[in-house]
């Protein structure tokens, strides 16, 4: 089950406490104060990983804690510092910080991003020592760490995303183009989650099926459309189904551009599919039609390999050649 969006309560480490202590040795009764500070909690930090189940996680731990500091100890010594944590999220994930709105998204593979910060650790007795106060008998606690709220929201990074209404025939194209196991059936139902699957060196992803209405929240379009932001080409499948097949394209249209003004300036290719449901004429009268209407579109089924393999080389190219721009 793909999560790609959950709210974490993240907490840094609490600072260890001061010591309070006084210096015992054999023929020196009156030896003074000498006990340490605590150590610094530790932080919070997230780093991208090329993974996008690992949200998943968050939904059984809401809450991250990082390690508290050692207390301080006897003979001045300082309490150990607590190691950091390190969590992962997947790749494209946008993290707000919900107290001021604050976005970071996590595109770089090499760096790691401060969530929460750890406390540093209470004075020991040591520290309290003056003239005017010789035996200081109290040290100070660890503070708290940095507590904050983040809202993660995943943001596939793919390079073809799959777009069209309920049963366009997206998850079977999903399937054949690569080796992903999506759902199918020969019965309309909704994907509830993206599907994804590897195209040599490059990531489809079926996104769940639009509806008019989804850039204002309706059905499950809204819920995915953001994972249409960062693909480099959007395949737009039409099924030969469709009563009105242009219709239908102006209205997903429609809906991305309301959605995002970057949506509408995607590459895009129109895809129509189960032509295997029409007969040799009618099929003939249909790409006449609609090859006027969309220029450079595809005609295909699954079940004709030769199909696929078209698509698949259409689609190397165009990816190819919009990472050239």
């Amino acid at each position: 089950m793909l999560v790609d969006s959950i709210k974490v309560e993240v907490r840094g480490g609490r600072g260890g406490a001061g010591c309070v202590s006084f210096r015992r040795e054999k023929f020196i009764p009156r030896g003074g104060p000498d006990g340490g500070n605590g150590g610094w909690g530790g932080s919070v930090y997230v780093i991208g990983e090329n993974n996008p189940y690992l949200l998943k996680k968050f939904r059984e731990m809401p809450l991250i804690q990082a390690e508290p500091g050692k207390p301080g100890g006897t003979n001045k010594k300082y309490g150990a510092n607590a190691p950091d944590t390190i969590i992962k999220v997947p790749f494209g994930t946008r993290i707000t910080r919900l107290v001021d709105g604050a976005v970071l998204e996590i595109l770089d593979k090499k760096k790691k991003y401060l969530l929460a910060k750890g406390a540093i650790g209470g004075r020991g007795n040591f520290e309290f020592k003056s003239a005017t106060n010789q035996t200081p008998r109290y040290a100070e606690p660890g503070r708290i760490g940095e507590i904050l709220n983040y809202q993660f929201d995943l943001m596939l990074i793919a390079d073809v995303g799959l777009i069209g209404l309920p049963n366009a025939g997206k998850s079977t194209l999903l399937n054949a183009l690569t080796d992903a196991d999506a759902k199918v059936a020969p019965y309309p139902f909704t994907t509830l989650e993206p599907n994804l699957g590897p195209l040599g060196d490059y990531i489809v992803a079926d996104i769940p099926g639009l509806i008019e209405g989804a850039s204002i929240g309706k059905g499950l379009g809204f819920q995915f459309l953001r994972h249409v932001e960062r693909t480099r080409l959007l395949v737009h499948c039409l099924s030969v189904e469709n009563v009105d097949p242009q219709k239908t394209y102006q209205g997903i249209r429609k809906e991305l551009e309301t959605y995002s003004e970057k949506l509408a300036t995607l590459p895009e290719l129109v895809v129509f599919t189960k032509i295997d449901l029409l007969e040799e004429k009618e099929l003939k009268k249909f790409q006449i039609k609609f090859k006027k209407l969309f220029p450079g579109c595809l005609f295909l089924t699954v079940l004709v390999d030769e199909n696929i393999a078209t698509l698949r080389k259409t689609l190397l190219r165009l990816i190819k050649a919009e990472a050239i721009q």
